[in-house]
Formats: C-alpha cells, sequence, structure tokens
C-alpha cells in the first residue's frame, strides 16, 4: 500500500507512575472503560461539570455528517463558567494568573479581580455596538488584558479571532476581512527579546487602504497602553483601554448562549495560501478543553501552578491558557516575552519563582534548551515541578529523555500530547498516573476519543505497521468548519475517507506492537527512497540520538538515482563544539543514521547550520528546507519568527 510508512527505529525504555503519584492523579484506568460502555454518556458526565444555564437532553447530533451538534439544546455561558462560578463558590481570592512580564514587572490576579475586568471590557464592547454573532479581532501580546478581551468577546456570545502578535499588516488585514470583524483589539506594543513590538501601527496600516480600498467593516479600535511608544490615534474610531475600562460598570449578567453558539475563528495556514478559519463552538469545545486539562495535567486546583508557555494566537493558547485552566479554576502562570529573554535562563528562573508544578511546552523548546545544555537549568531550583508535558510535533526520543532528565530529575511523568487546530483540545497522550510512558509515543487516544491508523483504503493497518492517523467518531470539540467555507471544510478533512466517514488529520502514525500510537509527522513530510516510505520524524530522531546533535530537520529532495535522498540541516550542541572541532561531524552523521536505521536512511547530504527556519509557534518550515536542498529559490517566508534565517542557510549550504 502506498500510504504504508516503513518505520526503522525502535524504542525500548518505559516509565510506569509512581505509587505515589498514581495515589493522587486525577485520571483513573476506569474512564477508559466508562468511555468504552457508552461514549455519549461519558461525555455527557464530563459536560456536566460545567454550568449549564440550560441543561442538555440530546448529547450528539450527527444526522448531518460531517456536521457535528454537541449539547445542542442546553444553554451555557463561556465565560461565567471561567470566572463568575468560581467566585460565587467563594475561590474570587485565588490566583488566576501569575503575569511576568519580558522586563521583569509582573502582576497577580485573583478570579475575583479577572472576573471584575471582564465585566466591565464587555459593557465598553456592548457599548461599541458588539452584539451576539459579531466578530472582534484581537491582536495582543501575552498580557492579562489578552485574556479578559477573548473571555469578555465569549460573554456577549460573539466570536472573537486572535491574530498572533507577531503577524504582518498584510496578514491582519486578511484575516480581519475573511472574518467582517466588527472591533479589534490591541495594544501600543510589546516586548520582545528586550525591544518593544509595535503593534497599534500594523492594525493602523491594516485598516488602511492596501490597495483596495480601506477596511470596510472595523468601526473601532480599542488600545491597550502597555509600552507607552508612540502611535497614531483615529479620532471616534480609536479609544483607550485604561479609560473606557475603568469608566465602564463592573456590573454585567452573563447570558446564557446555545452550546452551538460560535465561540472563535482561529486562523491557521492553508496550501492555497488563504488562510482557514476554523470555526469553533462553545459547549462541546469547553467540555473537551476542561476534562483534557484536567485528566492530562492531572489539575489539581487548589494547590497546583501551571504554565503552559504557548501564545494565544495559537490554538494551545486558547485551550489549555485561557479556556481549560480557567474552567477549572486553576492558577497558572502567564509571561509575555521570549524563552532566552533576557537571559537564556528565564523559563527556570520562573519555574523557580512562581513554584510552578506543571510545565507544558513544545519540543522546539526543549531542542533549543538542549542546544544551549544543562548547566543552564542547572542553576535554578525546578524541585517544584511534578508534571511535564510536550505539545505541537512529535518528540524525539532524546529530547524526551532530556526533558524527564535535566528539568524532571528523573521523576516527573511526562505527557506527550497528539491534536490540532481543528481537534480543538487533546486527543491521544498518556494518562499521569495511569499509562506506563514510551519516550518519543503520544501512545493512547484520551477516553471517549475514537482513533485508528488505516492504508490509503481506510483499512485498519494493525500492530507493527504505519499508516494515516484517522479520526473515526466525532468528539465535542471537533471544528463545527472552515468559516465562510463549508466545502473546503468538507474537502480538506472528510472526503479522502468519505465512506468511511473519517476525519484525515494528515498526519502519518504507526502502531507499536503493544497498539501505542506514534506520530511520523505530516504525511507531506514523508519521503520515498529507492521505493521505501521513511518518515521524516524517526531520521531526525536518529540524529538527535547523537550526542552532538541538538536539533535536526529531515526533507526530501528530488534525486536521479532514488527518485528522493534524504537531506539533513542539523544544529550542533554548544557542548559539543567547546570540546570538538565540527570538522568531519557531517560524514560522520550519515555514518550515524546508517548504523541506527539502516543504510536506506543515511542522508545524501547533511549540512551543519546555526538555526532553522521556524514558524512563531515552533513548528519546522520543512517546504524551504526543501528548496535551499533541490537548489530553488526559497517561498514565502512571511510566516517565519525570523525572516533572515533562510538566507543565512542558503549561504552555509552553498
Amino acid at each position: 500500500m502506498s500510504s504504508q510508512i516503513d518505520h526503522l527505529l525502535t524504542e525500548n525504555r518505559r516509565f510506569a507512575p509512581s505509587p505515589e503519584f498514581a495515589a493522587d492523579a486525577v485520571a483513573t484506568a476506569e474512564l477508559y472503560a466508562q468511555a468504552d460502555a457508552d461514549r455519549e454518556a461519558f461525555w455527557a458526565e464530563q459536560a456536566r461539570a460545567l454550568h449549564w444555564h440550560t441543561p442538555f437532553t440530546q448529547v450528539l447530533d450527527w444526522s448531518n455528517p460531517p456536521f457535528a451538534q454537541w449539547f445542542a439544546d442546553g444553554e451555557l455561558n463561556v465565560a461565567y463558567n471561567c470566572l463568575d462560578r468560581h467566585v460565587e463558590a467563594g475561590n474570587g481570592d485565588r490566583i488566576a494568573l501569575l503575569w511576568e512580564g519580558e522586563p521583569g514587572d509582573s502582576r497577580r490576579v485573583t478570579y475575583a479581580e479577572l472576573t471584575d475586568e471582564v465585566k466591565r471590557v464587555a459593557n465598553v464592547l456592548t457599548g461599541l455596538g458588539v452584539e451576539a454573532g459579531d466578530r472582534v479581532a484581537i491582536y495582543l501580546p501575552m498580557i492579562p488584558e489578552a485574556i479578559a478581551a477573548m473571555l469578555a468577546v465569549a460573554r456577549l456570545g460573539a466570536i472573537h479571532s486572535v491574530i498572533f502578535g507577531g503577524f504582518s499588516a498584510d496578514s491582519l488585514r486578511t484575516r480581519i476581512d475573511d472574518a467582517g470583524a466588527k472591533v479589534v483589539i490591541t495594544s501600543d506594543g510589546g516586548y520582545r527579546k528586550g525591544r518593544v513590538s509595535p503593534l497599534k501601527p500594523a492594525v493602523d496600516q491594516a485598516l488602511a487602504d492596501r490597495g483596495n480600498g480601506p477596511q470596510a467593516t472595523v468601526e473601532h479600535v480599542l488600545v491597550v497602553r502597555r509600552t507607552e511608544n508612540e502611535v497614531g490615534w483615529t479620532e471616534g474610531r480609536d479609544l483607550w483601554w485604561h479609560d473606557a475600562v475603568a469608566e465602564a460598570s463592573a456590573d454585567h449578567t452573563a447570558q446564557p448562549f446555545p452550546a452551538e453558539n460560535p465561540l472563535f475563528i482561529l486562523y491557521t495556514s492553508g496550501t492555497t495560501g488563504k488562510p482557514k478559519g476554523i470555526l469553533h463552538t462553545s459547549g462541546g469545545y469547553l467540555t473537551q478543553a476542561a476534562f483534557t486539562n484536567r485528566v492530562v495535567h492531572d489539575i489539581h486546583s487548589e494547590t497546583d501552578v501551571f504554565w503552559c508557555t504557548a501564545d494565544i494566537g495559537w490554538i494551545t493558547g486558547h485551550s489549555y491558557v485561557t479556556y481549560g485552566p480557567l474552567a477549572n479554576g486553576a492558577t497558572q502562570v502567564l509571561y509575555e516575552g521570549t524563552p532566552d529573554a533576557p537571559h537564556p535562563g528565564r523559563w527556570w528562573e520562573l519555574v523557580e519563582k512562581y513554584g510552578v508544578t506543571i510545565l507544558y511546552t513544545a519540543p522546539t523548546a526543549i531542542r533549543s534548551f538542549m542546544k544551549l545544555g544543562r548547566e543552564i537549568p542547572n542553576r535554578f531550583d525546578l524541585s517544584s515541578l511534578r508534571l511535564l508535558g510536550s505539545v505541537g510535533e512529535p518528540i524525539n526520543p532524546e529530547a524526551w529523555m532530556w526533558y524527564r532528565h535535566v528539568i524532571g530529575a528523573d521523576a516527573t511523568p511526562i505527557v506527550d500530547t497528539w491534536w490540532q487546530t481543528e481537534t480543538g483540545s487533546i486527543m491521544v497522550s498518556a494518562l499521569p498516573g495511569v499509562t506506563e510512558t514510551k519516550p518519543g509515543s503520544a501512545q493512547v487516544p484520551i477516553p471517549g476519543i475514537s482513533i485508528d491508523v488505516v492504508d490509503d483504503a481506510g483499512e485498519h493497518v494493525g500492530n507493527g505497521n504505519g499508516g494515516l492517523l484517522v479520526i473515526t467518531k466525532p468528539w465535542p470539540s471537533m471544528l463545527r468548519g472552515i468559516w465562510g467555507d463549508p466545502d473546503r471544510f468538507v474537502e480538506t478533512y472528510w472526503e479522502k475517507f468519505q465512506d468511511k466517514g473519517y476525519y484525515f488529520a494528515g498526519d502519518g502514525a504507526r502502531l507499536d506492537d503493544d497498539g501505542d500510537i506514534w506520530f511520523l509527522g505530516r504525511v507531506d513530510d514523508v519521503m520515498n527512497v529507492s521505493g521505501h516510505r521513511l518518515s521524516t520524524t524517526e531520521i531526525e530522531s536518529a540524529l538527535v540520538g547523537n550526542e552532538a546533535v541538538a536539533e535536526a530537520a529531515v526533507v526530501g529532495a528530488s534525486d536521479e538515482t532514488t527518485g528522493q535522498a534524504v537531506v539533513a540541516f542539523v544544529i550542533v550542541k554548544q557542548s559539543y563544539l567547546n570540546e570538538h572541532s565540527p570538522e568531519g561531524l557531517a560524514d560522520g552523521l550519515r555514518t550515524w543514521v546508517g548504523e541506527q536505521i539502516g543504510p536506506i536512511a543515511r542522508p545524501r547530504d547533511v549540512y551543519i547550520v546555526g538555526e532553522l527556519p521556524k514558524t512563531r509557534s515552533g513548528k519546522i518550515m520543512r517546504r524551504l528546507l526543501r528548496d535551499v536542498a533541490e537548489g530553488r529559490e526559497v517561498g514565502d517566508t512571511t510566516t517565519l519568527a525570523d525572516t533572515a534565517v533562510m538566507s543565512v542557510i542558503s549561504a552555509q549550504v552553498k
């Protein structure tokens, strides 16, 4: 079968949960049995952990696939679930946000204070004409006002579209136009790597005439003062947050809305260049975001300090910064800056300062810390950490082991989670306290989720084999469509296995001999070498397993002999360079991969580089590396965190 992906890397290490952790864990093995016995009853029970103004009687309506409805006759208010109910339960003094600005300023925001702020912002937005169903664009740094803005929009039954603060005026404009936003909430700027990153000027540019007339739907721009840089001002359109919110009433009653009321649009890059506005609704999304945060991150809301390092511009920041933790009444850290500003130990300093107990971050961040060396985290007291999590892409076994050993003191469980913008919340993960973990494997679908690995015909591949990952049954936090484009929604995600009703995620995966899931990266990144279909993820993992390598990206480049050849781009650890010359390393790594995996996977070329092209959420843009490997003009680099990195790589390769 053409979808069969060859599996060449073997991983035998296992880590059982400690009896102490298991005894106190939120998740239990019984959850799987409950979900298997009656899936809909299981999700109904999870949904009832929320507050419903009008209880639902129907769990799932799948009469018009792929358009699902969950808890459709129930009514709730998402912001009420994240705020008011905790205050009413007597937890108003609990800290919701432990906020740290990049320059070192900080704020502790209680649930009562955040509720008060959200009510005021909701009244301001109502005064600006925002009603249920209207769209509000949010373009803010990681400051408490960003969380308040999202919740205020949700409180009104309106729809937010959070746009990452690093996007350009053009990217901003296409997203504002596509959603037809009525209001934009932004700030004068934010701090990034010691400098002010101006945001209001980008909004002004986005709303101005960009060749086809000024932006048509935005009526007001609400501006948070953060950095006090000079900004332009349009009288009648622009207003300061600190003026308007301070003057607004803190009296606001949260109205209930149907469970299928749209909650947010989040744009993800499409292959056609036109961004896809992924649409999520309220009741099912909040049910699964809160449930997965509770059982996968083992949230004990009275005692834990949770830190998900994602920006709110990405789905991880929606589900595990704003909605999941606040629905669970948790205390969390919110950090404005980058991991290396103002110094490379900043994250570990914050773990020590706030006593972080649960850290949820991306493999790309872990590998960048590996590159710098363990002596940096070793300077800080990380003993408060009791659980580590990984999100964003498959984590190499060696990075997983480093994370456990250096950050987790060989004691903390690690949950390696798989999910997407489209799935809304975690779909595959170990449950801490229940699962015996395997470095590099996301392992098992969470209770209530049905997943399979199939061939091109949609047939189960069986243990020990690789293929295409599919979700075989609807799930509560699933996307409800692509904003304004239902045909594209069906075509992108459902057409391939339409006869079976499977959602196709676009990811390759394999089942090991135990039936556990190992992700092999995007199917687009699978290479065809001499008739073998090889996963980039496995070859990258082999490279990172070498003592010299901190991070690697592998692509398939056209080759007259083999069809495609393996080309690797490698970042070397600083600790290795301190003691060795890089001379001959590239050849040594080619041999190493051949020994670890087999001659078929040996790279044709290994290039030692200083950086890899990454999006601002940390994903490696292999498409651009393929351009370099094949000697082509490098394609569009606008979504990169550092647009100069490709010219540096191109120069190193020539």
